[in-house]
């Protein structure tokens, strides 16, 4: 990231080692070395004993998440030291060291779950969005991420898309529109809902509306729409779609997308591909942390 210690790092790294440490807390009490007396079992080490860890891959990925995991070392032992060999973003093979963690060994041991947790989860997203971007490589397509992401983790999710080589779509409900089914259900249809959007939406904030056919997007086309969100469109109909729209608006296939069928998607010449797996379907990296002797 480009600033370290961000508060969104050390909001999460907080609830995390809150949640280790002093559960039934509710956000009250102190985040730091104080916590470390509520680890029974780093209780059985001398107090002041130094130690140093390593943390190694066990698999191939897309390494993620390192400020998270210097965060939570230094927020119980301030003066540790943490020495990377790679940076986020960088691959990394089985068996290959990641860094070097030196401090107080009661420290050290208490925040690791904590640590490896953060680094494992968002070395997975972007790993995950990795092997999408390179399926479709050489397309012009982009490869965006959802709002299906862990409660409390949006936006570190994001960033591991973004370190993934993805693209982020909205933050949140408060900085985009996407209008579905059930608003245009509620609103009265395509047109309707359109013409209220382009009524209430400040400038410089999105619009995009999902169809579902081509009948649809051809009503959604005459409204206005410049974002068309295509759900589980065939690759005939996407084919069809992109001829019809002729870069009239913005494309986005969406639905029932996976790594075997991306680039058959890819290829249909829509402008992009949202994948809630991205974020949704979390398969955490084997890392290892180990005390060196």
């Amino acid at each position: 990231m480009k600033q370290s210690y961000t508060q969104l790092v050390l909001d999460n790294v907080t609830a995390a080692l809150k949640e280790d440490l002093l559960p039934g807390s509710h956000g009250t009490g102190k985040c730091d070395a104080t916590l470390l007396e509520h680890d029974l079992t780093a209780q059985l080490l001398p107090e002041s004993r130094p130690a140093t860890a390593r943390v190694i891959t066990r698999e191939s990925a897309v390494l993620c998440g390192t400020e998270w995991f210097n965060a939570s070392f230094h927020t119980l032992d301030p003066a540790c030291t943490i020495d990377w060999t790679v940076a986020d973003g960088a691959v990394v093979e089985p068996g290959q060291p990641l860094c070097e963690v030196v401090g107080n060994a009661r420290a050290l041991l208490s925040a690791e779950r904590c640590a490896l947790n953060f680094l494992q989860a968002l070395s997975g997203t972007a790993t995950r969005v990795r092997r999408y971007v390179d399926a479709v490589r050489g397309t012009s397509v982009k490869i965006m991420d959802t709002r299906k992401t862990l409660p409390g983790l949006r936006a570190a999710q994001k960033y591991a898309v973004l370190t993934g080589g993805g693209y982020n779509q909205r933050i949140g409900l408060h900085d985009g529109v996407l209008i579905k089914e059930n608003h245009i259900a509620a609103a009265g249809g395509i047109t309707a809902v359109l013409v209220e959007a382009q009524r209430l939406t400040p400038s410089g904030v999105s619009i995009q509306i999902e169809v579902e056919n081509l009948r649809q997007l051809e009503e959604a086309l005459q409204a206005g729409a410049r974002l068309v969100l295509l759900d589980n469109f065939s690759l005939t109909e996407l084919r069809d779609a992109v001829s019809y729209t002729a870069k009239r608006a913005e494309l986005e296939a969406s639905g029932g997308i996976t790594l075997l069928n991306v680039r058959e998607v890819a290829e249909t010449g829509v402008d992009r591909i949202s994948i809630g797996a991205l974020t949704k379907d979390v398969a955490a990296i084997d890392l290892s942390m180990r005390i060196l002797l």
